[in-house]
């Protein structure tokens, strides 16, 4: 593979994968089917990449441009070796909206460099010393808190829209739902795009949309572009979003590498990097802040195509899309009953993310640090308390964050100088069914004695 993971191996004929096969990073199928599955990931990404700028009222077509570009600045760094799409980042809806309010477009467009400039660094030190330190710093129980009180924080934002147009939100909501359940395969995946259509075509029937900005759109033109304005006071609404950032990065790159067979802990700090630039390169265009996307993964596991090819296709096209105008406002007519039906299961997934971090790394909660540092945290994220120093204002996103950590590592530290740390931090992991039967069968054998 070239520098920039552009030559790539024709897998077999390139045209069929046999059964317990995948196609490697390195490999791809013929470009028609190359060319397909690379539509598909524009798919995949669409209706969650959308959702942000059109929640926070940023320009969608200048989204996607910086979408498709971060995507290609991402494959060029990790020289093709993680396939990943680089998609909005729902960790930045909150620190947008909130910024803006105080700073206007441009303060939160600074708030998104900043964020971006400090995933980078990140990434420039695990790429140096590794990424155990971030475990150490970020457990599961701090991480998963952090990342629930991000999406639960947002449930007044959700219902404002909510209550704008309740008979198409509802409408939303249930197709959301029932969609996630009737379906297999990508249409299930895409159950909030469904969810928007439906939503949509409700709004238009009640007189809910409005054209004439997309009337009087250009078929052809450029994005909207906006320069960004540094504040101090926006530094405790996005430094959180780092730490959930470089979290969803890591794992992303670990699933990756599960599901392919390689080990990519040698590109892990260059995928931060390459987020983390793609990241200050959207704030200083006037799109939103980025991420790996768990929905285009969804893709490859469906697939078993894992070719960085189909990833350039979709950034190419993602960019190509972006220089039509009528395009982005048709998308920008997306009415408020819409949004607050989707906004309403996508917050809470959010929120659901922080509870399944806790779930899969197995926290134990007897353990009165893990319950307390969660508790804590989480009520300061969702009541939004906010504390005010100066021209600083914290607001429950970064208190909440700040609690986790200040909580989680005080609170071990007096227990370990105490000696009080009675219950293991984790669950313990359960028996083999072959050391459960021979523990079982000696207890009634203990018994008959």
């Amino acid at each position: 593979m070239s520098m920039l993971g552009t030559k790539w191996k024709l897998h077999g004929t390139g045209k069929a994968i046999k059964p317990g096969q995948v196609v490697a990073p390195d490999e791809r199928l013929a470009w028609p089917l190359t060319i397909g599955v690379g539509m598909q990931h524009v798919v995949a990404m669409f209706g969650a990449t959308f959702l942000v700028p059109i929640i926070t009222g940023m320009p969608p077509a200048t989204t996607l441009l910086f979408s498709g570009i971060g995507t290609l600045l991402f494959l060029v760094i990790t020289r093709g070796k993680v396939p990943s799409y680089l998609g909005s980042s729902f960790a930045f809806i909150a620190p947008i909206t909130a910024s803006q309010a105080q700073f206007g477009v441009a303060g939160a467009l600074g708030g998104v460099v900043v964020a971006g400039a400090a995933l980078a660094l990140v990434g420039a030190i695990v790429q140096k010393f590794g990424s155990g330190w971030i475990n150490r710093l970020m457990p599961p129980i701090v991480t998963g808190a952090i990342v629930a009180l991000i999406g639960l924080n947002l449930a007044p934002a959700a219902k404002d829209n909510f209550d704008k147009a309740p008979i198409t939100a509802v409408i939303t909501l249930a197709t959301i739902i029932l969609v996630s359940v009737l379906f297999r395969g990508i249409l299930g995946r895409l159950s909030i795009l469904v969810g928007v259509v439906v939503g949509y075509l409700v709004a238009m029937l009640r007189g809910e949309v409005s054209y004439e900005k997309m009337d009087a759109a250009a078929w052809v033109g450029l994005p909207q572009f906006q320069t960004p304005e540094f504040h101090i006071g926006v530094l405790g609404l996005f430094v959180p979003v780092v730490l959930v950032l470089v979290a969803e990065n890591i794992g992303h790159v670990k699933s990756v590498a599960a599901m392919t067979g390689q080990n990519l802990d040698g590109v892990s700090g260059r995928a931060l990097m390459a987020d983390g630039a793609a990241t200050v390169l959207a704030g200083f265009g006037g799109g939103s802040g980025t991420t790996t996307y768990a929905e285009n993964i969804g893709v490859m596991a469906a697939t078993k195509v894992y070719s960085t090819a189909a990833y350039w296709v979709a950034g190419m096209f993602a960019i190509l899309l972006s220089f039509s105008p009528k395009f982005g406002e048709l998308i920008a007519t997306v009415p408020a009953g819409v949004l607050g039906g989707a906004a309403t299961m996508l917050y809470g997934m959010i929120g659901i993310l922080g509870v399944k971090i806790w779930v899969q790394n197995k926290v134990n909660f007897a353990n009165p640090v893990n319950l307390t540092t969660a508790a804590v945290a989480l009520i300061i994220g969702i009541a939004d308390y906010t504390w005010t120093i100066g021209d600083l204002t914290f607001t429950g996103i970064a208190l909440g964050s700040a609690a986790a950590l200040v909580i989680y590592h005080g609170m071990k530290a007096i227990a370990k100088a105490r000696g009080t740390a009675a219950e293991p931090e984790m669950e313990p992991a359960p028996l083999p069914p072959a050391a459960k039967a021979a523990a079982n069968a000696a207890a009634k054998r203990a018994r008959k004695r």
